[in-house]
């Protein structure tokens, strides 16, 4: 078994902690499983984009585990009227 670094422990942390919160919210564990496998492509070395990623994570679960969020949303351009 290899042995991760602090980051790594964090961001699996991190995912654990995403789960356990969209557990009750339908919709949101595919949406996690996503986020995380998309990301999970970057390079290991590319240290300042994961962290920037872990923290943006950090402030998103927060959102997640708010009682009042109960759809993930996302921005979109308004359709123009005619």
């Amino acid at each position: 078994m290899s042995r991760h670094s602090k980051l790594q422990k964090q961001i699996l942390a991190l995912y654990r902690d995403f789960l356990r919160a969209g557990r009750d919210k339908p919709g949101f564990i595919p949406r996690i499983r996503v986020e995380f496998r998309e990301n999970a492509l970057i390079k290991k070395t590319d240290v300042m984009h994961i962290e920037y990623l872990y923290r943006r994570g950090q402030r998103q679960l927060e959102q997640l585990k708010d009682t009042n969020t109960k759809q993930l949303g996302s921005f979109s351009k308004p359709k123009e009227q005619s």
